[in-house]
């Protein structure tokens, strides 16, 4: 289970800008990570996807532009996206917005006017998130934390169930074993990354023979992988 506190990735190049949203976020009981460039950005986002609540996106960056960047975090993931820009242009508000961008603030804005925006998203994506899952011939009902293989429900345990809805969540991405703690023991836990292992094994036995989505990718972790074909 991850940490109570949301976690917010702020990708900004003004250090000063940049220190003053860590600042407020942090005082307001959010977790931060930060980025000042888009490189930095996807190597954090590609790090911790599965603990990130949302991102502060700024939309003029030096080499890669946030733009790119909302392109390449689009490509695997629907975590509320904000993006802050100095580029008020109707054209650009509509170029980050059918990008996938949830939300466009353009600079300078107010902080608790901010602040705001980012609680109605969260809010938005934790209803969502208790939502049904589905993947080839699997059901999840999040809010219950029930499972299905075949529509037949699944004994599992919480642990087992946060490990295949991780799966599900992350379908045909390579996921490393830290990835995996990370993202069911949550990003504190110190334990050894072989209780993965062990986890997985569990709930293979417990998944029809119908079901083999749980691929082992040797030295690496686990890939989640349907053929739908």
């Amino acid at each position: 289970m991850k940490n109570a506190r949301n976690l917010i990735l702020i990708v900004e190049d003004d250090e000063k800008l940049r220190r003053t949203l860590e600042d407020f976020l942090t005082a307001n009981q959010f977790a931060v990570l930060s980025a000042e460039d888009g490189e930095q950005a996807l190597t954090l986002y590609y790090a911790n996807n599965h603990l990130i609540d949302l991102v502060l996106l700024d939309g003029m960056l030096p080499g890669l532009d946030g733009f790119e960047v909302l392109k390449n975090i689009r490509q695997y993931s629907d975590v509320p996206i904000i993006m802050l820009t100095a580029r008020e242009s109707e054209e650009d508000q509509l170029t980050g917005l059918t990008n996938g961008a949830d939300n466009y603030i353009t600079k300078p804005f107010r902080l608790r006017i901010l602040k705001a925006h980012i609680d109605v998203l969260l809010k938005r994506n934790k209803r969502d998130a208790l939502g049904e899952l589905s993947a080839g011939k699997l059901r999840l009902e999040q809010a219950s934390q029930r499972a299905f293989a075949e529509e037949l429900p699944l004994n599992l345990t919480p642990k087992e169930f946060s490990l295949l809805l991780y799966f599900i969540q992350n379908q045909d991405l390579v996921l490393t074993r830290e990835a995996i703690l990370d993202a069911v023991w949550g990003y504190d836990y110190q334990g050894d990354i072989r209780t993965v292992d062990t986890l997985v094994k569990q709930l293979r036995k417990k998944l029809p023979d119908s079901c083999p989505y749980i691929q082992s990718i040797y030295g690496v972790g686990y890939r989640f992988e349907v053929n739908y074909e």
